[in-house]
């Protein structure tokens, strides 16, 4: 007989997150364009992704989904967009602005982006 969650993934745990920012820091390290990414959760219209980026290496800038918080788990990172631009370190959190926006590492950095894709 099987086991009622069998078919249902396993929520990551902290340690999960953990080795896979290690996993895509080093892919970003290799990659010619310096930045790895992985869609590491999905529910409905929540999404939350570990993106990786080399010092100098940036996220072109792109349009926000409707609702949005970018959290630094290690590095420093600059949002950079049409109004202020903002700066952020390890253990910050910070809502992404409703307009056009990149991302550039100011040293090596791991990020977790949160978005809700639909309201």
């Amino acid at each position: 007989m099987n086991h009622p969650n069998a078919d249902r993934r396993e929520e990551p745990s902290m340690e999960d997150l953990i080795e896979l920012a290690q996993e895509h820091m080093e892919k970003a390290r290799s990659a010619p364009h310096g930045r790895s990414a992985h869609l590491f959760l999905q529910d409905g219209p929540l999404r939350q992704s570990i993106i990786a980026l080399t010092e100098g290496s940036e996220l072109d800038e792109h349009n926000s989904p409707p609702a949005a918080s970018l959290q630094v788990l290690q590095g420093s990172v600059r949002i950079t967009g049409t109004s202020e631009d903002v700066e952020l370190a390890t253990g910050h959190i910070h809502k992404l602005p409703q307009e056009r926006h990149g991302l550039r590492a100011l040293e090596d950095a791991i990020v977790v982006l949160t978005a809700v894709t639909a309201t």
